[in-house]
């Protein structure tokens, strides 16, 4: 499936930059932190996390639906609809028999879960909602997303930890070089922020404790990182074959042109410690879009501000990319999404080839000597011509983009 392109031609985020693209991409251009102390987390070792603001799924949904959707179904459905939008597609005439949803999550719904535990020990079984396991599992995320849009092709859910989302687009790349589908509905999604997962977070030492400053708190690749901040949000692209886009006249974002996947069999949480796996992934997508690592001219790094994984990361992409491609981390904004963070990361990286326009990396106030890459310091407008968006995940699952304007 080498030299295969696909096209992007709708986009929809939800993140802690705001509901919407124009939102998002404003957040992250402005290097804007969403990181605050969350009273959710009141009892919880670490309270801060990055919320998306002024999320009104009654409003954007209607009251009836949104209460039988757990949060992080709600995102997607709503990053979906301006997805779909944008893309200038009506799911009234669309054959849905051609048109696919492959979205990614880490952990489904523990929100709902955690409510309905309480309920369980409070008031006993017998008043557990009826709707636990619809709201809750996985791949509802792709099911109801099904439901809304009329798409009875293929649907699945994929969840490689914090790679969920940008291993979707990957997969949905495949279905679309294969002729399984015409268009497919490919992304993440991801509601983790509740007491439960987010204290397991914080007994691994996993997030960042600086309470005392907590729009400071995640800063990738900083020397003074000490963890990652929790976010949320959705991020949904509309895919379809380049040929297809121009034939009905679509406005095409950008292309995706190599999809690379490997595992580090290394480590259940921590990176390899030379980033061998996600190189590995990098050198595929590079293979796959027939490119050279010199061609690379921005990264939009997985950077998630904990140390171990921005050195690993840092250190590859010194040794794999020659042509000292601009690097950044929206995280420094968005905080880590996740099971979404590769697919909202997939969609800044679109549009900053679109835009040409690279994010900052917020927050990064002395670089990490060890780091020897070129890192995004302000807002910085340049032509790119291929960019990669690097994802990785717990079990040292990798998944490597590559990008290229429409």
């Amino acid at each position: 499936m080498a030299g295969i392109d696909i096209a992007v031609t709708g986009l929809g985020l939800v993140t802690p930059g705001g509901v919407g693209v124009e939102a998002s991409w404003a957040a992250v251009c402005d290097g804007r932190p969403a990181a605050r102390l969350d009273p959710t987390l009141a009892d919880n070792p670490v309270r801060i996390s990055c919320r998306v603001p002024g999320f009104d799924p009654e409003r954007l949904l209607s009251a009836r639906r949104a209460h039988r959707l757990d949060r992080f179904v709600q995102f997607a459905l709503v990053a979906a609809h301006e997805a779909v939008a944008d893309a200038g597609l009506d799911p009234q005439t669309w054959d849905g028999a051609r048109v696919g949803v492959v979205l990614g999550c880490a952990d489904g719904g523990p929100g709902t879960v955690e409510e309905q535990h309480h309920v369980l020990r409070e008031q006993g079984a017998h008043r557990v909602s009826p709707l636990l396991l619809p709201m809750q599992l996985p791949n509802m995320l792709a099911g109801q997303t099904a439901i809304e849009f009329g798409a009875t092709g293929p649907n699945l859910v994929v969840a490689t930890a914090c790679a969920s989302g940008a291993t979707a687009i990957g997969t949905a790349r495949d279905l679309l070089a294969l002729g399984r589908c015409d268009i497919v509905l490919a992304g993440g999604s991801e509601a983790m922020i509740t007491p439960l997962v987010m204290a397991g977070f914080a007994q691994m030492g996993a997030l960042s404790r600086r309470e005392d400053d907590p729009a400071t708190a995640s800063r990738p690749f900083d020397i003074d990182r000490d963890g990652f901040v929790a976010g949320e949000g959705a991020g949904i692209l509309v895919m379809e074959r380049v040929e297809d886009a121009r034939a009905r006249g679509a406005h095409i974002h950008g292309r995706i042109v190599g999809y690379g996947a490997t595992a580090d069999a290394h480590h259940m949480t921590s990176p390899h410690p030379d980033g061998a796996g996600v190189e590995a992934a990098v050198r595929a997508a590079l293979a796959d879009a027939g490119a050279d690592p010199d061609d690379v001219q921005h990264v939009n790094a997985h950077g998630t501000s904990t140390p171990l994984n921005d050195l690993a990361e840092g250190r590859m992409i010194r040794r794999t990319l020659q042509g000292d491609p601009l690097v950044t981390s929206t995280k420094g904004v968005t905080g880590h999404l996740l099971g979404a963070a590769g697919a909202v990361e997939a969609a800044f990286a679109l549009l900053s080839i679109e835009r040409e326009m690279v994010p900052p990396v917020a927050n990064l106030s002395i670089p990490d000597p060890r780091i020897e890459v070129k890192l995004a310091l302000t807002a910085t407008s340049m032509p790119i011509d291929l960019a990669l968006s690097n994802s990785c995940g717990f079990g040292g699952q990798n998944t490597v983009l590559a990008l290229a304007p429409a």
